[in-house]
């Protein structure tokens, strides 16, 4: 018989086209299925209170407790976001003057001392860029407390939708795929757990550090951190150029801000880059290049939803790709160092 299979190339062609074609449709979509897939996310994490509550309370009463616990976690942290940038704003406007001092004073330096590329850049600074930045900002965060709102009525109906998805699923002799179901909710859950602690502990971190330099700002800097920690590789770089930024302003020599911001990034390695890795150990180990590559893919198609989501929808397809034969030794390959992979499993 005559081979009818497609040729190699033209089935990676096809391949790499249809991956573009369901980009597209993600970002086209974005407003159904951004907040589609954080409800999955979020089910996937308060799915053990849900279960807990049904044993005490009737099924319907035992999701309302559940939603109300979610939305309000999220609003709160949402909340303390908007109140720290709030504030910093608040603060960058009166001291619009003194920005605008500050970097004359840097470019003036940075010439002197033959800088001239870095000179040019401050030389273009213009304080308004900063108070719009930060205005837009906090108008994203706006996006997204709207955003929750939509997410949390997909958050009802799959609260509804996971034991009878359940059973569909075993009827149908689907017991792989319900494992997998089971391990990816399983590693939201740790993620978040971890990222969780690890966002407190960089907060603290980056009070302290603030309070100790006499910093103004230093409780809604070390807010913004904690917030902000949740967004891998985008946030902690946005919490700690934006407080060094501002003790630039602040102080009279840069000293100061040159020591806070070594200080901050030191936080940031010694809880990011140490740490963090050392208390999720291998179970969630991913290649730190998949993981950057999904942040900033997820928060080009999705804003800043796309950014917090993108490490979960990662975490969700290498944990099916670990219980699918065929892509089994890809997640293997794209994972963390094998030799800890197999002690963290013994």
């Amino acid at each position: 018989m005559r081979d009818e299979r497609i040729p190699t190339p033209l089935a990676m062609l096809l391949g790499i086209s249809a991956v573009f074609v369901i980009l597209l449709a993600l970002y086209l979509g974005r407003s159904l299925f951004a907040p589609v897939f954080f409800a999955i996310f979020i089910v996937a994490i308060v799915w053990p209170l849900q279960d807990a509550m049904e044993k005490k309370l009737p099924r319907v009463l035992a999701m309302l407790v559940t939603v109300v616990v979610a939305g309000g976690v999220m609003v709160t942290l949402a909340s303390l976001v908007l109140w720290s940038l709030n504030r910093a704003v608040l603060w960058a406007i009166a001291n619009a003057a003194a920005f605008q001092a500050a970097y004359v004073q840097m470019d003036t330096w940075l010439q002197g001392h033959g800088l001239y590329l870095a000179s040019e850049f401050v030389h273009n600074f213009d304080p308004r860029w900063l108070f719009a930045a930060l205005q837009r900002l906090g108008a994203g965060l706006q996006y997204v407390a709207s955003f929750v709102v939509i997410a949390l009525v997909f958050v009802v109906l799959g609260l509804l939708e996971v034991e009878p998805t359940r059973r569909k699923l075993v009827r149908a002799n689907k017991v792989e795929l319900v494992a997998a179901c089971r391990a990816a909710a399983a590693k939201f859950q740790r993620y978040m757990v971890i990222r969780a602690v690890m966002s407190l502990a960089t907060g603290l971190g980056v009070w302290a550090l603030t309070y100790a330099f006499g910093m103004d700002l230093a409780m809604e800097w070390g807010v913004t951190a904690f917030a902000l920690n949740f967004i891998p590789f985008l946030g902690p770089l946005f919490a700690t150029m934006l407080p060094t930024l501002f003790a630039i302003v602040q102080f009279d020599n840069f000293v100061i801000p040159i020591a806070i911001f070594i200080g901050l990034n030191v936080v940031q390695f010694l809880i990011g880059s140490y740490l963090e890795p050392r208390v999720a150990g291998d179970r969630l180990s991913i290649s730190p290049f998949l993981v950057l590559f999904a942040v900033f893919m997820w928060s080009m198609l999705w804003g800043i939803a796309g950014a917090f989501i993108g490490v979960p929808i990662l975490i969700a397809a290498m944990t099916f790709a670990e219980h699918h034969p065929t892509a089994r030794n890809w997640a293997q390959l794209l994972s963390g160092d094998p030799a800890r992979r197999a002690r963290a499993n013994e």
